[in-house]
């Protein structure tokens, strides 16, 4: 099981000012107390209280309303726990689950874990090179697949066994494994040391890295949110974003079903079927990316739809427009807020807290969680701002990653010696403790809550034997979503067409990491050391 790597940070403690000296750190904290980390692992946490509360639903198949009870869910994960020990999973392997959402999605993951193992995750829209790349970096011992997505699994897999959570004939299955009647295994877990999940994040840069997140992360991240948004088994959540981005796994996963609500799964958006299960579940909390709450605010679907049910809608993974908070907000009759954080903060740092959406000012992200420290640090000078002046998002809290799985000199890039975790986005805030994030230092692009690495599309690109150069950077259609541009310098007497360039990407990536818009430019600008001068060229936008 990955651990902690070696801390030899080569950022300075604090970032130095103009003339040499170090700035006086500006330490914003919590209104809120601070919680207590946990010490158990995330199965645990999760599960301890799921055996008593009987016939109470657990998850539901929003599409053909299959259900697992609470005393159902408990039974199956012990007995799936033990069926991976007898088939030799063992403390120090990593499971890899890719899978769209599904209600054994937290069986498998629950069961793993309880088996000793780590949890990898990879996007369903993975292709097979990209799930070929995971499993080797993060040395997986074993991929659980769908058998809709076995092709690709097996295509990346290589000599890692590949099992199916629904039933393929010619695989094994891993309901074979709730069949088992060997002893629950008990693993010791140090939770502050042991790595409980490997999602992984683009970072602020460069292509996807196994990200660390213990036991103690990822629960004590459970603690803070549910400090300052209440969830219990009166609720009834709907489950589309994906289980395998740490935004939903922490949301739709381990948050509800830790406090005993029901979650309504539905393996992808579609606003029909995410309609029809609000209406007919009666949902009360739905966590969403803004295309969604675009949806709600706009779109005639919703004209007859009862969803007087819905209390909270949190939109996060991006930016959300205010006014367009504000018109979903009236529409529905519900509060909608706010979440921020990364993968690499397990995920969150700051939420609008229930019932104080009417009082957040518009596009706030909310205020900081318990136990959890910001600075606003001036990329102009390194100093401190104030408030209402605009700086980096620097954190430090019990929710940080560990690091980057076998990448030290990436995880000092990001954390510094005194454990600041340097965000890469640009925020304010004022006098009453609200956040806004204005702006973005980091290269990553956020294509309707999916992180695409511009280094990513740009290596793809410089292999075609008609590009000379290329610059990727992150631009906004007509609908507010931000989109991957690239700028692109054609190889000397080629006809290159940006019809090429979007096709050349497309048959060699997942859907969300395509190129959308294309300019063809003479030079990409860069600095005497060669880095790419991205800033000029989200100028030439407009």
């Amino acid at each position: 099981m990955p651990t902690e790597p070696g801390r030899t940070s080569k950022r300075p403690p604090t970032a130095p000012t103009r003339t040499g000296a170090p700035a006086t750190p500006r330490v914003h904290r919590s209104e809120y107390p601070p919680v207590t980390v946990p010490s158990e692992a995330i199965h645990r946490l999760v599960l301890d209280g799921a055996a008593a509360r009987g016939d109470h639903p657990a998850l539901v198949d929003g599409l053909t309303g299959q259900t697992i009870t609470y005393a159902q869910l408990a039974h199956m994960v012990d007995r799936m726990a033990a069926g991976f020990a007898e088939e030799g999973v063992r403390p120090g392997d990593v499971v890899a689950l890719h899978s769209p959402n599904t209600v054994l999605y937290p069986v498998v993951y629950y069961a793993a874990s309880r088996a000793g193992a780590t949890v990898t995750t990879l996007s369903a829209l993975a292709t097979a090179e990209d799930v070929e790349r995971q499993l080797a970096d993060s040395k997986s011992t074993l991929i659980v697949t769908v058998g809709a997505l076995l092709p690709v699994a097996t295509a990346g897999a290589g000599a890692v066994p590949v099992w199916t959570m629904d039933r393929v004939e010619g695989h094994r299955s891993v309901q074979e494994l709730l069949e088992s009647t060997g002893p629950v295994p008990d693993v010791p877990v140090d939770a502050a040391r042991d790595v409980a999940v490997l999602p992984y994040s683009s970072g602020t840069t460069s292509l996807p890295k196994g990200v660390m997140l213990t036991h103690a992360s990822v629960g004590v991240n459970l603690e803070q949110i549910h400090a300052m948004h209440r969830t219990g088994p009166g609720d009834r959540i709907v489950a589309v974003l994906p289980f395998f981005h740490i935004y939903g796994m922490t949301v739709l996963m381990n948050l509800p079903l830790r406090h005993g609500a029901t979650v309504v799964v539905l393996p992808r958006f579609d606003l029909t079927q995410f309609l029809d299960v609000l209406e007919q579940h009666r949902i009360t909390r739905a966590y969403v990316a803004p295309p969604v709450v675009l949806a709600m605010a706009k779109h005639p679907a919703v004209d007859g739809r009862d969803l007087s049910s819905l209390t909270f809608l949190m939109s996060a993974a991006a930016p959300l427009n205010g006014a367009l908070a504000a018109a979903a907000a009236a529409r529905l009759g519900c509060e909608i807020g706010q979440a921020y954080g990364m993968t690499e903060l397990s995920p969150g740092t700051h939420l609008v807290p229930d019932g104080r959406a009417a009082e957040a000012p518009p596009a706030s992200i909310g205020q900081l969680f318990p136990s959890t420290e910001a600075r606003l640090v001036s990329t102009e000078d390194g100093r401190d701002v104030g408030l209402g002046e605009p700086g980096e998002i620097w954190i430090r809290g019990p929710q940080r990653m560990l690091g980057y799985f076998g990448l030290q000199e990436e995880t000092d890039t990001l954390i510094d010696a005194d454990g600041w975790l340097h965000t890469g986005d640009v925020g304010t805030v004022d006098a009453d403790g609200w956040w806004h994030v204005v702006d973005r230092v980091k290269e990553l692009i956020k294509y309707k809550g999916y992180q695409v690495a511009p280094a990513e599309l740009e290596a793809l690109l410089l292999a075609h034997p008609e590009v000379a150069d290329v610059a990727v950077v992150g631009a906004y259609d007509e609908q507010g979503d931000e989109i991957p541009h690239a700028f692109v310098v054609r190889a000397p007497g080629s006809d290159l067409t940006a019809e090429d360039v979007l096709a050349h990407v497309a048959e060699r990536t997942s859907p969300y990491k395509r190129v959308r818009r294309v300019t063809f430019t003479d030079a990409v600008p860069k600095s005497p050391s060669g880095k790419i001068l991205r800033r000029e060229l989200r100028a030439r936008q407009g």
